[in-house]
């Protein structure tokens, strides 16, 4: 509805042109918000106070002209001024019941879908040398549910997993490996059930050991030469650390599968290229034997100009090398509209150059859009990066095993006397619901506290909150299995169903706001406020015990698109939806 009010006003300033009140060469974004009071319409926009400057008329007066130049319109009852020249409109009522019967019928309820683009978007990232930690929750879970939103407007969507697969710690790791393999025989299996610990144990062979040091070192130069033995070992350590991911990422309900990893590794034979060509725009400069880039748009608090580091002096690659590599790829072979980068906002910086680089140097298409998707941390009581209480790392599944377990002991609390199989089935949902919902309900960009009791509490945004709030909406068509819907429509009379229809007609401007800013918690406020527009319409109009048959058909009507929506919200914030619990 706000798109066509948009079309309606576009249309009325048409008019405008060939009257001459406005240049017929004007153009203007129409800003068109939903109104907090409802005594104003549904919709407004301040478009008469934005052209008084171009018209040269009274914002009021601007106003009346814009309202007398609007086409007639069914699905709008009235236009009306307020205030200092705002245009406020009115709904038609009937519009919006046949706007609501028509989202039920679709399986896109409804919605307007965007011309379809190619959209790469990076996320998730682990370093394959360690296990996944609580730092790669944000990135891993943000990133796959704008993923999955994406999807559902019909944009085409190829995933990647840029993970840490190259580098000069795989050296290290690889000279571990082949002790462990002589010491356990040639044709032992070798087992990184633990790969913290397996780090640490290379680490410490490393700083003691001269011999297994110089060994590392030739193993990296042996490895990034192409050589099969090494590389073989290399793919063995990946393939059983890509394991360890995709258990957790199956766990997390996650979407990326091992066909979406293009780590580092993918974009070494490219490297050399990448500064070949800086160098050869004469964009390249030497540091201290490593070839940079200086930027004019990036500067110290000096006033110096701050470097990209290209090549290092010993001949190793960065981050910036592969990036610039990657985003190459990602342009001119993905074909990609847009490259979303879902990377810690503590990497603003770096993407700010690389992103500038890129396009000096002619690597990504113009029309292609960088957007890192920056976001912030996940910190424990005390305000800081959450570690464990020995100031360690958290890993991943740890805090996912111990979500598990807090779920279980909440709803068998809730169910003392049911079945200790489906408590274990429920426990499971809202263990890691909460864990992903407390975090996709924030704000991208801020930090947030973790918190095990107040992501479980069935008050509040939370998942347990919503996730109940669907099953009390489904637990009525289980009493009302046997009503025969197929003629029933919508009819909007009691206030309370007015206000659930329009924050229902709402889905889709929450979901184009959510891919276009990367933004999940705008859905996840979205749905908190429908459950409760619902509990509002569930306690002022009975549904079941309704006047009228009609009424009655009518109220289920609406309580099976609330159930859909809420259905489908949570399955773009990639959480899964119980019937009873």
């Amino acid at each position: 509805m706000k798109s066509h009010i948009q079309s309606l006003l576009i249309q009325a300033l048409d008019v405008l042109k060939q009257q001459g009140v406005i240049p017929t060469d004007f153009e203007a974004r129409i800003q068109v918000d939903r109104t907090k009071d409802k005594t104003h319409g549904d919709f407004a926009t301040n478009l008469a106070m934005m052209l008084t400057k171009i018209a040269r008329k009274n914002p009021r007066e601007i106003a009346q002209l814009i309202i007398d130049s609007l086409p007639q319109d069914s699905q709008v009852a009235k236009v009306e001024i307020a205030g200092p020249g705002f245009i406020n409109f009115f709904i038609d009522e009937d519009a919006l019941a046949n706007q609501l019967m028509a989202a039920l019928k679709d399986e896109h309820l409804g919605i307007s879908l965007p011309e379809q683009q190619t959209i790469v978007v990076d996320y998730s990232s682990p370093n394959l040398a360690k296990e996944m930690h609580v730092g790669h929750l944000r990135s891993t879970i943000i990133g796959d549910s704008v993923v999955r939103a994406l999807e559902f407007q019909g944009h085409k969507v190829i995933r990647q997993n840029h993970v840490g697969d190259w580098g000069t710690q795989f050296g290290m790791l690889l000279a571990y490996m082949e002790e462990l393999r002589a010491k356990n025989g040639e044709q032992a299996q070798m087992e990184l059930s633990d790969l913290e610990n397996f780090y640490r144990a290379a680490k410490v062979r490393f700083d003691e050991s001269e011999e297994f040091a110089v060994r590392a070192r030739k193993l990296v130069v042996s490895l990034q030469s192409g050589d099969e033995y090494c590389n073989k070992l290399w793919r063995e350590f990946n393939d059983i650390s890509l394991n360890h991911c995709h258990d957790v990422y199956a766990r997390l309900g996650v979407s990326l599968t091992r066909e979406d990893v293009r780590g580092e590794s993918a974009y070494n034979a490219d490297l050399a290229e990448v500064v070949k060509e800086l160098d050869t725009q004469g964009l390249l400069s030497e540091s201290n034997g490593a070839k940079v880039v200086f930027q004019d748009e990036f500067k110290n608090k000096e006033g110096e100009p701050l470097p990209v580091i290209i090549q290092k002096a010993d001949g190793g690659y960065l981050y910036a090398t592969s990036d610039m590599a990657a985003m190459r790829y990602r342009s001119n072979v993905l074909n990609a509209d847009r490259a979303l980068y879902f990377v810690d906002l503590r990497q603003a910086l770096h993407f700010q150059q690389v992103f500038k680089l890129a396009r000096k140097a002619k690597f990504v298409r113009p029309e292609l859009s960088l957007e890192h998707m920056g976001f912030g941390t996940m910190n424990g009581s005390d305000g800081r990066p959450f570690k464990t209480r020995s100031g360690g790392v958290v890993k991943l599944v740890d805090l996912l095993n111990e979500a598990d377990i807090r779920a279980l002991e909440l709803v068998r609390s809730k169910n003392p006397d049911m079945d200790e199989a489906e408590l274990e089935k429920i426990a499971k949902v809202v263990g890691i619901s909460s864990v992903k919902y407390a975090d996709l309900s924030k704000n991208r960009t801020s930090d947030y506290i973790f918190s095990f009791e107040q992501m479980l509490s069935f008050e509040g945004n939370t998942a347990p909150y919503l996730l109940y709030a669907y099953t009390r909406v489904v637990g009525i068509f289980k009493r009302a299995k046997d009503i025969d819907l197929g003629d029933a429509k919508i009819v909007l009379e009691h206030d309370k169903e007015k206000n659930l229809g329009n924050k229902l007609a709402q889905f889709g401007e929450v979901l184009s706001r959510m891919v276009a800013k990367g933004q999940p918690h705008a859905m996840c406020a979205y749905l908190f406020e429908l459950a409760g527009a619902f509990s509002s319409f569930y306690e002022a109009c009975p549904v079941l015990a309704a006047e009228t048959e009609a009424q009655k058909k009518s109220r289920l009507l609406i309580a099976q698109l609330t159930a859909k929506t809420l259905k489908q919200g949570l399955d773009l914030l990639g959480i899964e939806t119980l019937d009873r619990m």
